[in-house]
């Protein structure tokens, strides 16, 4: 039976300060999921096993991302992420800094009974 995607959440993290591409990532998760009840594994008596979770991260350096720790922020089911060419750097000269801005999309999706 094919997946049906049941939920799409959007966040938005930053690094102020640091220019750290993975703490960005893991503060949009955070701010996507937060936005979410996925009441439905439990209503429809799914298995947290059989959902699968996809996240999708946009910074400017795609390889700059430590996927285990973005995909820490979640509680369970089968999560990959991935990393695109996306989000923004805002540099600031006078400082010889940058804040880094990461966009996330993540999916939730799961086999009906």
């Amino acid at each position: 039976m094919p997946l049906k995607r049941m939920l799409l959440e959007i966040g938005m993290g930053n690094d102020l300060h640091g220019g750290d591409y993975t703490k960005a990532a893991v503060r949009a998760v955070e701010d996507a999921v937060h936005h979410s009840s996925v009441s439905f594994v439990r209503a429809l008596g799914l298995s947290w096993d059989a959902v699968q979770i996809q996240i999708t991260i946009g910074v400017q350096d795609p390889d700059a991302i430590d996927a285990d720790a973005v995909k820490a922020v979640l509680p369970g089911g089968q999560v990959s992420v991935k990393a695109v060419k996306g989000g923004l750097d805002v540099r600031d000269p006078g400082a010889d800094d940058r804040a880094v801005i990461a966009t996330a999309a993540v999916e939730v999706m799961a086999e009906l009974p």
